[in-house]
């Protein structure tokens, strides 16, 4: 039996770092270990399907978002921890999904790497193709990101690394618990 809350929860990671899906996985096994039910909305996958339609123009980017924030919120109606793991690089875009969210149920966690990083660790090769002008309109190199102005939960570089995939879940379940939005 799971024993999520009531209240949808959405949790939200922003920021193209190859570590924003290694944390929704890391996350969605650590709150499944505790018995709660997830469910990860990956921006590559929702890219196959769902979205496979629209394109990284700032229009299709908008609607991307919209998209996603309207399946986190059935997911998070029929209770189950919905994570959303994409890029998300306007302000106003990240607002309009958080106004989806009834009752402050909406988790932004800032993944806050330097690009020289996200660079370094670019496991497909995008960022050298968008450096190179073989991708347009790529966040970070000819592509504005806004960073988030009230994110719930920031994460950074440690001592110069990344934190463990492990670190980082057990951050996020410990906000959620410490804020009620787990329980026992």
């Amino acid at each position: 039996m799971c024993c999520v809350d009531h209240r949808p929860q959405w949790i939200r990671f922003i920021l193209d770092d190859p570590s924003k899906s290694t944390l929704a996985c890391s996350l969605s096994r650590e709150l499944h270990h505790k018995g709660y039910l997830t469910y990860i909305l990956d921006g590559d996958n929702i890219r196959h399907g769902l979205n496979g339609d629209l394109s990284f123009n700032a229009e299709d980017r908008t609607e991307n978002i919209r998209r996603v924030g309207e399946v986190a919120k059935l997911f998070a109606d029929a209770g189950v921890i919905c994570i959303a793991s994409l890029i998300s690089p306007y302000i106003k875009e990240r607002d309009a999904c958080r106004a989806i969210m009834p009752d402050s149920s909406f988790i932004e966690v800032f993944l806050n790497i330097p690009l020289e990083v996200c660079e370094a660790r670019d496991p497909k090769g995008l960022y050298r193709l968008a450096r190179a002008g073989k991708i347009k309109g790529f966040t970070g190199i000819d592509d504005p990101y806004e960073p988030p102005l009230n994110c719930e939960i920031t994460i950074e570089l440690e001592d110069g690394k990344c934190p463990t995939p492990k670190a980082m879940a057990e951050e996020v379940a410990s906000f959620l618990d410490k804020n009620g939005f787990l329980q026992s």
